[in-house]
Order: structure tokens, then C-alpha cells, then sequence
């Protein structure tokens, strides 16, 4: 298996002298376009409804506990990223830690995922899962991650959503604070009708 990741590895990963606008894509993409989730859970939650707020809310949970599972995963198995082995070609700055399974692709899949599962979310969330895909090449292609890496990140992010979606009671004790807060601070807000109550 090990074998195999390798070679699929070095068949994606971008050779010693990239054409500049592709080094520059995959940059963006490995680096920057995770920031659209957030913003975008905080935009759906301030023009959405209680019900939407609490699939988002879900959504948001389904990426902490990615997150969450892969450091646990870290500390009790560390896989070396491909610079730490001298294996092809690295553009992109990153930490010597272990790189199984990816962050960045668990946390936009989790989401993404969580987002699939709920009918009234799910043309948003099959938006997410698609850019999912050129974050986990990007992210090969610079010489950070093994393909091995997404699709561990595609399975922790899949149970991630999974749990999160089937077990929501889980966040309720949030939900209503935090919905209770939200009403409180935007209420000026919500009374000229910028914002949903």
C-alpha cells in the first residue's frame, strides 16, 4: 500500500521547474480556499432560519470532530510528509508533523459531507465537496500531502458527518445559546430586516 502511494505520488506531485500560473492555482487552493467555509457558515447562519441554523451549526461540529479524530490519529500514528523523506518536489512551506489524514481536505468534507446529508443544504454542500477536490490535488501537487492522506481524510470526514447528522441532539445544548445570543446582539439588526430572526 505504502508502494503504491508513493508512485501515485510522484505521478501527481509538480515536477522540479512548474509552469508559474499552475504553482500559483495550486497555492491558492492548498492554502486559501478552505477560508471560504467559514465565512460561509457565518453568512447562511445570518441570513437563514432556526432550521438552517442548526444544520449549519451540525455542519461546523462535523468539522471540529474531523479535526479532532485526525489529531488523535496523529499521536497515535505519525506518517512523514514527502519532504521529510525526500521524496519528490515541495513548494509549499509546512510543518515536519505527521500528515495522515489532511486537514484541510477533512475539515471542507466533513462540512461538505454534513451539508449533503440535509435536503435543504445539499446543492451547497455538493458546491464544497467539489472544491474539496482540486484543495486535496493542490495540496499533492505542492509536496505536502500523499494521496493516501485524502482518502483518510475522506473517511474520517464521512464519519464525521455521519455521526454529527445522526446523533444532532449532540448539539443542541448549543444550538439554543447560542441562537438566544445571536437574537439578543443582532436584534437592531433583525428589527430593520437585514438580518433573519
Amino acid at each position: 500500500m505504502e508502494s503504491l502511494n508513493r508512485t501515485l505520488f510522484l505521478l501527481l506531485n509538480a515536477p522540479a521547474d512548474p509552469p508559474p500560473f499552475l504553482l500559483s492555482l495550486a497555492r491558492i487552493l492548498a492554502q486559501w480556499a478552505i477560508w471560504l467555509v467559514p465565512p460561509a457558515l457565518v453568512l447562511g447562519w445570518l441570513r437563514g432560519n432556526d432550521r438552517l441554523r442548526r444544520i449549519l451549526l451540525q455542519a461546523a461540529g462535523a468539522g471540529a470532530v474531523g479535526l479532532l479524530i485526525n489529531q488523535l490519529i496523529g499521536l497515535f500514528w505519525q506518517h512523514q510528509r514527502p519532504f521529510m523523506l525526500g521524496l519528490g518536489h515541495t513548494f509549499l512551506d509546512h510543518a515536519p508533523d505527521s500528515s495522515f489524514p489532511s486537514d484541510h481536505l477533512t475539515l471542507c468534507w466533513a462540512v461538505a459531507f454534513n451539508l449533503l446529508l440535509q435536503q435543504k443544504t445539499r446543492t451547497a454542500g455538493l458546491l464544497l465537496a467539489v472544491l474539496g477536490l482540486p484543495v486535496a490535488w493542490a495540496r499533492i501537487y505542492l509536496g505536502v500531502h500523499f494521496p493516501l492522506d485524502m482518502v483518510g481524510a475522506a473517511l474520517v470526514a464521512l464519519f464525521s458527518a455521519l455521526l454529527l447528522c445522526y446523533e444532532g441532539r449532540a448539539i443542541d445544548w448549543l444550538h439554543r445559546p447560542l441562537t438566544s445570543g445571536y437574537r439578543h446582539l443582532a436584534a437592531p439588526l433583525i428589527r430593520r430586516g437585514l438580518l433573519h430572526k
